[in-house]
């Protein structure tokens, strides 16, 4: 009986401490929520503003591109070949070096060229001299013939000589000719300003007029072309556009990150690919710098035109939802106000609207998963600090 006496009063106790210090709980809190020197209760504070980047909606030109794929060809190359059999005397180029149209490349010995022409020159002069006398023995008969001491046959004989001595003469004067070509193919220079590739014959090699492999190939690079295609539902707008001028083409790396070089259209083909549903095109370059290379993959950019005094925003403030594209526009008084837009090409960071905003309009183009539609927002600059929207201290002035 003692024992649960006991037990029943150490319950009591600690029944009673759980009761005091739910009290001075309570009375903490009171304490700690009631206002000093019996002010009233701070009201409830709203969402902080989300922290964003903006920029004012411009009106302005923006240019239409048509982007496509392509590869490099070069203007024109060239595989020179021997056009004589001959020994190689000398080399004059290294392997990729720019070549200039006329320079030596490669001689071959032309001794042997340099004999048959002398040979040639030397039977011109034994048969010119064979013309000469054949010529003067045709006068005397021709005299004699007048005067009845010399038979008509004799006179017919010496007529034919001497018109066979002139075409022997003509035909030793064409092989002189001939053999100044062939002494002269002994020399072989550049046909066009290039560059060179590989060698495929060194000094002392035979080389023949036959030969396939040849003995170096040059690529013109100067001006340089670049093939690409266009869907065919664009060659109408390409062909409008050509009737205003020469079209600007703009090459860049395949993976369109850099740029290369700046051209102008020069050819739409005759006819359109069937299989593919495009039309090839062909645009030149300059290539001053050389960045352009026969057979590189490059992107390509052709400016059809230029659409004037149109709505023009970042792209980084085009967002999507679930209903279509939007942005967010900061209005006078600092709040976010949700613009459902309807946007056409986007090009370079920009994005054509066609409607939803207005030039003026304060856009967001950063921050826009904190921003809810009515939420205030704080204008920061590119280094994180914030800004006052001009509308607004306007308005509060």
């Amino acid at each position: 009986m003692a024992q649960a006496r006991r037990r029943l009063g150490r319950r009591l106790a600690q029944f009673a401490l759980l009761l005091l210090l739910a009290s001075l709980a309570a009375a903490l809190s009171w304490n700690w929520q009631r206002p000093p020197h019996g002010g009233t209760p701070p009201q409830a504070r709203g969402p902080a503003p989300a922290p964003v980047h903006t920029a004012v909606v411009e009106t302005k030109s923006f240019p239409i591109f048509l982007n496509g794929l392509g590869t490099v060809q070069a203007t024109n190359t060239v595989t020179v070949r021997s056009r004589v059999d001959g020994q190689i005397e000398r080399v004059a180029f290294e392997e990729g070096q720019m070549i200039k149209e006329g320079e030596l490349l490669v001689q071959i010995d032309p001794a042997p060229f340099k004999a048959a022409l002398d040979q040639a020159v030397a039977k011109l002069g034994q048969d010119e001299a064979s013309l000469t006398n054949a010529k003067q023995d045709l006068q005397r008969t021709s005299i004699l013939s007048k005067q009845g001491n010399a038979t008509q046959q004799l006179l017919d004989q010496r007529t034919a000589q001497v018109a066979s001595l002139t075409a022997q003469v003509q035909a030793d004067q064409a092989a002189i000719a001939s053999a100044k070509v062939q002494l002269d193919y002994t020399t072989i220079k550049s046909p066009l300003s290039g560059r060179a590739g590989f060698r495929l014959v060194d000094p002392g090699n035979i080389v023949h007029a036959n030969d396939q492999s040849g003995i170096l190939t040059i690529t013109q690079l100067q001006p340089i072309s670049v093939v690409f295609t266009a869907p065919e539902q664009q060659l109408p707008a390409i062909t409008e556009a050509l009737q205003s001028g020469p079209l600007q083409v703009t090459a860049f790396s395949s993976d369109g990150q850099k740029r290369l070089a700046d051209g102008t259209l020069k050819l739409i083909d005759n006819q359109v690919d069937v299989a593919s549903g495009t039309i090839r095109l062909k645009a030149s370059f300059e290539n001053k710098d050389g960045a352009l290379w026969p057979g590189l993959s490059v992107s390509t950019r052709l400016l059809v035109r230029v659409i004037k005094n149109v709505v023009v925003v970042p792209d980084s403030a085009v967002q999507r939802g679930p209903n279509g594209l939007y942005a967010y526009v900061v209005t006078a008084d600092g709040k976010a106000q949700l613009r459902d837009l309807k946007v056409g090409q986007i090009e370079d960071g920009q994005a054509l609207v066609q409607q939803g905003l207005s030039a003026g309009d304060r856009i967001v183009t950063s921050g826009h998963y904190r921003v809810q539609p009515g939420a205030p927002v704080a204008i920061v600059d590119g280094q994180g600090r914030q800004t006052a929207d001009k509308r607004s201290e306007d308005k509060v002035d």
